[in-house]
């Protein structure tokens, strides 16, 4: 049996097939939703879901909500608002600070899940051992591996990782989607923001593009509502009463907000009136942020609205009047509202646990990879070898050499991003490869990326004479804000042209640069067999592309690079008669 889980920022669910049909399971009071908030006491055992939430309020500095957020994530980084400690040396992990110990998201994590994993076990009446588990869909390598570990921890063979809004899909796809058809996952939760396009083709339901923002969330509505309440940020009393209103709003023009206690005198009031009208004012600027990545998506899938089926809404937040009408005007089309936001997502990880463990058949589910990977070659330039929006699990390779006679080793510099110079792109780790010292270009390396099932990078390298390798599996990626990623997408295509003139310079200075003293060589050691006149023109020529290179003119650089290559031919032809006559001479043959 493989269980279903969706971790979420907000809630968590879990969820197993049963007579092929997905069943979410419920607590002891019949909720199915747990609310992901773990709280420390001052003795006894760490309190999970529905309990730690409402003595949150009281004791908001011993209780951990919205985790997600923190999850492979480094510290330093943006803790705002947090009634709890997040300490750690800038760049190193994040870790959680309560009641002078600390924790790391991960064991924060696997008390959530090990909660689920019991309840499962208690309605089940067996063991829990295995599960998949979802993750947004922007979570780079460093977060899928962090919730893997999570799981782990929590006694937890995780067998797959999937994307929010694939899962989502896959819920609603099963009853409802046609041969051929095209669906828009809008993933707006409590911590996270996702846009998958998808299609079911043939049993394949296949990932076409995907955006999004884990740093985007009901969360940052939530904050908004504070800020413009002027409420004090750190009671979690008026937190909570903020949060009812904006549910409240949903069906509701106009709500009181009560604030008992609020503070010193001079900010104390009985109550505040919320109307839906400031509720959508003070929402539209996030809400609005997710307007580029829907449309990259749709870029990205060489898609219009008009050719999409179904435009599908997930995520507690999405239940918001003011975003249906957004996602309406976004994709020209009304959103299907018929699925449950809050358990969608946990639906399709339960039919995925189901297709793995073989009580769901005919359905495969292919995700694809967000960002380009490559490796730096020499020049700084990147070398792509597995491309963005790749169909994943995916494998691919290539084969390298020394750019350098004599090289002893070759660093292996792994990149994620969409520019064409290495230094434009991030650095997702590096290695060295040893190998024995041989002339320019004879040393091979071969190099593979492999992205398996979970979206975890593994990357090898051997070099192919000895058969020395080193693997890697790159568990701690460059920590950007989603927003980065965003502007390193935009940035990519305003560069395009800046970018690929500079791709193509560096690679025709490179020819330049090995051709010139490769020349002077072959001149030297042909001596008197090569005549003034042909020796004369071939300076010439080496000069011009010598100017070529100061000037960075780059057409004049390849035609000058073109005329020297043609103008030695006869040279490189005589070198490989030498050569031969050498060889055959050493055989006795001459």
């Amino acid at each position: 049996m493989i269980v279903g889980i969706d971790l979420g920022t907000t809630n968590s669910l879990i969820g197993v097939m049963e007579a092929g049909f997905p069943i979410l399971l419920a607590d002891r009071d019949g909720s199915r939703l747990t609310p992901s908030v773990v709280h420390f006491p001052a003795e006894g055992a760490p309190l999970v879901g529905a309990p730690a939430r409402r003595i949150r309020a009281l004791d908001p500095r011993n209780t951990v909500f919205s985790i997600k957020r923190f999850m492979g994530r480094r510290a330093g980084e943006e803790t705002a608002g947090l009634p709890y400690s997040i300490t750690g040396r800038p760049g190193a992990p994040v870790r959680v600070s309560i009641r002078g110990a600390e924790y790391s998201p991960e064991q924060i994590s696997a008390l959530i899940l090990a909660h689920l994993k019991h309840r499962a076990e208690e309605v089940l009446e067996t063991a829990v051992t295995r599960a998949v588990i979802t993750v947004p869909a922007y979570f780079n390598d460093a977060q899928r591996s962090a919730t893997k570990a999570a799981g782990e921890l929590a006694g937890l063979a995780v067998e797959r990782i999937i994307n929010e809004p694939t899962a989502a899909a896959l819920a609603y796809g099963l009853q409802r989607l046609g041969e051929k058809s095209k669906i828009a996952v809008y993933d707006f939760g409590g911590g996270t923001f996702d846009i998958s396009i998808l299609e079911l083709s043939g049993g394949i339901f296949q990932v076409l593009s995907t955006h999004g923002n884990t740093r985007l969330g009901g969360d940052d509505i939530d904050h908004a509502i504070i800020a413009h309440c002027k409420l004090p940020v750190a009671d979690y009393r008026l937190r909570e009463a903020a949060i009812e209103a904006k549910h409240r709003l949903s069906f509701e023009d106009e709500v009181r907000i009560d604030l008992p206690f609020a503070g010193p005198a001079s900010a104390l009031h009985n109550s505040l009136h919320l109307t839906r009208a400031e509720l959508e004012a003070i929402s539209l600027p996030i809400i609005e942020q997710t307007r580029q990545n829907c449309l990259r998506a749709l870029a990205d899938a060489r898609l219009a609205p008009a050719d999409l089926d179904a435009v599908v809404l997930v995520g507690g937040q999405t239940r918001m009047p003011l975003i249906r009408q957004f996602v309406a005007d976004v994709f020209q089309r009304e959103p299907d509202t018929s699925q449950n936001p809050d358990e969608a997502v946990a639906l399709g990880a339960t039919i995925q646990a189901g297709i793995l463990s073989g009580a769901v058949q005919n359905v495969v589910l292919l995700d694809v990879t967000p960002l380009s990977l490559g490796i730096e070659t020499f020049g700084g330039l990147m070398n792509v070898i597995i491309p963005r929006n790749t169909t994943i699990p995916a494998k691919a390779g290539e084969m390298f050499t020394n750019a350098i006679a004599g090289q002893q080793s070759m660093l292996i510099r792994i990149l994620q991003g969409e520019r064409e110079m290495a230094r434009d792109n991030w650095e997702l780790g590096g290695f060295d490869l040893a190998f024995r010292p041989a002339p320019k270009g004879q040393a091979r390396v071969g190099v593979q990326f492999e992205i398996d099932a979970n979206g975890i990078l593994h990357v090898l390298a051997r070099d192919t004479h000895t058969g020395v390798e080193k693997t890697v599996e790159i568990k701690s990626a460059v920590d950007v804000s989603d927003q980065a990623v965003e502007d390193m997408i935009a940035s990519s295509v305003e560069h395009a042209f800046d970018d690929m003139s500079e791709r193509v310079y560096t690679e025709a200075r490179l020819k330049a640069e090995e051709m010139l003293p490769a020349v002077r060589a072959a001149l030297a050691q042909l001596g008197d067999a090569v005549d003034s006149p042909t020796r004369d023109s071939i300076a010439h020529l080496m000069s011009e592309v010598e100017t070529a290179l100061q000037s960075r003119e780059v057409q004049r650089l390849k035609k000058s690079t073109a005329a020297l290559d043609e103008a030695t031919q006869p040279i490189a032809t005589l070198l490989i008669e030498r050569a031969m006559e050498d060889a055959l001479r050493r055989k006795g043959v001459l």
